[in-house]
């Protein structure tokens, strides 16, 4: 009952800090319009069955702002690499698809993995089966980076507070 209390907590702070920060006001009005909002759009996801409360998102989330600023220097690197790809004369494309086996144990943290994949510009998760992700990378580089495996491990990273019976 704990956990439940706790995720409807953070997800309707989570939401009043979405509120705030894309409304821009901070009058009375606004505030409590967006605590309203907030608790409505958390009453129906409970209702619909989508808040989950098995502890998972909870345990990746104290390391997940780190790793949200490793992702977006990757981001920003991938889209300069792809940027002079495009622009060279030659366009050294090398395209392929490779098989990354993923060392995450839950399932939210397989799928940040295929997802940061994907947001990562010369990567897109193609597949995800019992053997991996079929990643397909538009040049050598970016193949090269998918098998060196930091993205995986970084995010196997995260899942160091899961409880083993919670995992899966």
């Amino acid at each position: 009952m704990k956990d439940v209390h706790l995720s409807v907590i953070i997800a309707t702070f989570a939401l009043m800090l979405l509120w705030i920060s894309l409304s821009g006001y901070f009058n009375a009005l606004q505030l409590g319009l967006g605590f309203v909002s907030s608790v409505a759009v958390i009453w129906l996801t409970i209702r619909l069955k989508l808040l989950t409360f098995d502890g998972v998102r909870l345990a990746l989330l104290p390391r997940y702002p780190l790793y949200l600023l490793w992702l977006i220097r990757q981001i920003i690197w991938s889209n300069l690499l792809v940027a002079r790809i495009v622009l060279s004369p030659r366009m050294p494309l090398h395209r392929q698809i490779v098989l990354t086996k993923p060392k995450q144990h839950s399932d939210m943290a397989t799928t940040i993995y295929a997802n940061s994949i994907t947001l990562t510009p010369g990567t897109v998760t193609v597949d995800s089966s019992e053997d991996g992700l079929l990643v397909h990378s538009l040049a050598k580089v970016f193949a090269d980076g998918v098998l060196a495996n930091e993205m995986n491990n970084r995010i196997a990273g995260l899942e160091t507070n899961i409880p083993k019976d919670e995992q899966a």
